[in-house]
């Protein structure tokens, strides 16, 4: 028997509210939307407005800023696995004449390449993109100010480089390849370059006092593909979706995960911070749980989006100021709400299909040296080792078909586990990376490296 998904509990309804109007007062922003995802599909909405009347809904347009580097990161992700290009590539490979292309694909997404920040000349963000009309205005004449794949430094130039090398490989600007290849296969018919009725207006609200001053509303022109989109709280809900599980229209599950994966040093502070950044998505330790997802702010407007996979919930907040609410902690926040106070729900436990004897020989407890070990076969066919007590290094492993398994995840990631067997058949000890597992401690039956004292294990000398 199996349990529909629910719509969230009033109780829970009321938090989320109750979370999103504190952070528009103490905020003071003009208006602030949010939504939660779970199970695949936004379970609520909530809006706070300074204006009487009817507040904006699911389907008005926000600026998102930043959130734009994800989906520039899904399109070289598609690129990649089309065999078009590969993220070890120097950028030079496929578009020449940067300055920047010692700087490999994977770099530029995970703002390991070294590059500058901003754009020079003046603030990009509040100026026509017509002034920076060439990617060569966008870089500037030293684009590099660190050695490349040393440090994260957070880099717009970098990722309109990326928008370029799309254009370049697809034959297609940035804005189209975006639309036939992310925007329309997951109906996300309310994200544009451009802003379409409905949509907010971006404001500057005084510091030191209840005051607003419009913002400029400029087209990015080349910076585009780091901050140009305009979307809604109920296509981010669904993009977030997309973002945890993947589609296999646009990228699948394996590549977005990829994404999710810390794939740059971080710095000091960011060390103390539980922060990194990934392939294209921010990745942060908050409350205990891990978050995946992007932020974003241009001038009048911010925006967030984060995941918890293990949760199963997603959370989108905008707003329309240019600074005052802490997005970021809000839809954290509202993450915490719903997995606090509604669990996810596990799907039921299920016995393999299957049961190999081969494979199930392997279960059991196992010594590295005179550490316990578990090794567990799990309904999706994996074997999952890990220390029987206190923390240590812990992996899965998925079998290649001919006995050995290779390691998916942790210290273990891509080494080989190999069961060696005895004359007779059975198992003598697990070999793992030239690490030898045995079912005794130091077991003087298997060869142990440097051998076990001929007089065994002994009391008081």
């Amino acid at each position: 028997m199996t349990t529909p998904q629910q719509d969230l509990l009033p109780t829970t309804r009321r938090a989320l509210l109750h979370r999103i109007a504190v952070a528009q007062a103490e905020g003071r922003s003009p208006s602030l939307v949010a939504a939660v995802v779970r199970g695949g599909r936004a379970v609520w909405h909530g809006a706070r407005t300074s204006v009487d009347g009817h507040g904006p809904d699911q389907n008005v347009q926000y600026r998102i800023g930043s959130i734009t580097k994800t989906f520039t990161a899904v399109l070289v992700m598609r690129l990649r696995d089309e065999g078009l290009l590969d993220l070890g590539d120097p950028l030079e490979k496929h578009l020449p004449g940067t300055g920047a292309g010692e700087a490999t694909i994977a770099e530029l997404l995970a703002h390991t390449a070294g590059l500058a920040a901003e754009s020079p000349g003046p603030w990009w963000e509040r100026t026509p993109g017509t002034l920076r009309p060439e990617l060569s205005d966008v870089l500037g004449e030293q684009p590099i100010l660190h050695p490349v794949g040393r440090r994260h430094h957070y880099s717009n130039p970098g990722y309109t480089v990326l928008g370029a090398l799309v254009e370049q490989l697809r034959g297609v600007s940035w804005e189209e390849a975006l639309r036939s290849e992310i925007l329309a296969p997951l109906g996300l018919h309310r994200t544009s370059t451009q802003p379409e009725a409905p949509h907010a207006g971006g404001w500057a609200v005084h510091p030191w006092a209840d005051a607003m001053l419009p913002e400029p509303l400029e087209d990015l022109g080349r910076m585009a593909p780091a901050g140009q989109l305009w979307s809604t709280t109920g296509d981010l809900a669904r993009f977030a979706t997309f973002l945890a599980v993947g589609d296999d229209r646009v990228l699948g599950a394996d590549s977005v995960r990829e994404m999710r994966t810390p794939a740059a040093p971080a710095e000091a502070a960011d060390v103390l911070d539980g922060a990194t950044y990934g392939l294209g998505l921010q990745i942060q330790r908050r409350d205990g749980r891990l978050l995946v997802g992007h932020s974003g702010s241009l001038p009048g407007f911010l925006a967030n989006l984060v995941i918890s996979v293990e949760d199963d919930v997603a959370a989108v907040v905008l707003a329309n100021c240019t600074s005052g609410p802490l997005l970021g902690a809000v839809s954290a926040d509202l993450v915490r709400i719903v997995a606090e106070a509604e669990p996810r729900i596990p799907e039921p436990w299920r016995p393999l299909r299957e049961a190999d004897p081969a494979v199930l020989e392997l279960a059991g407890q196992w010594y590295w040296g005179t550490q316990p070990f578990g090794l567990r076969v799990t309904a999706d066919g994996l074997l999952a080792l890990g220390p029987l007590t206190g923390s240590g290094r812990r992996a899965r492993f998925r079998s290649n078909g001919d006995g050995t398994w290779t390691g998916l995840e942790g210290y273990f990631a891509g080494e080989l586990l190999r069961p060696v067997r005895r004359p007779d058949g059975a198992v003598s000890h697990l070999d793992l990376g030239s690490f030898v597992f045995t079912r005794q401690p130091y077991d003087p039956e298997a060869p142990i490296p440097g051998g076990v004292d001929p007089e065994g294990w002994r009391g008081v000398l």
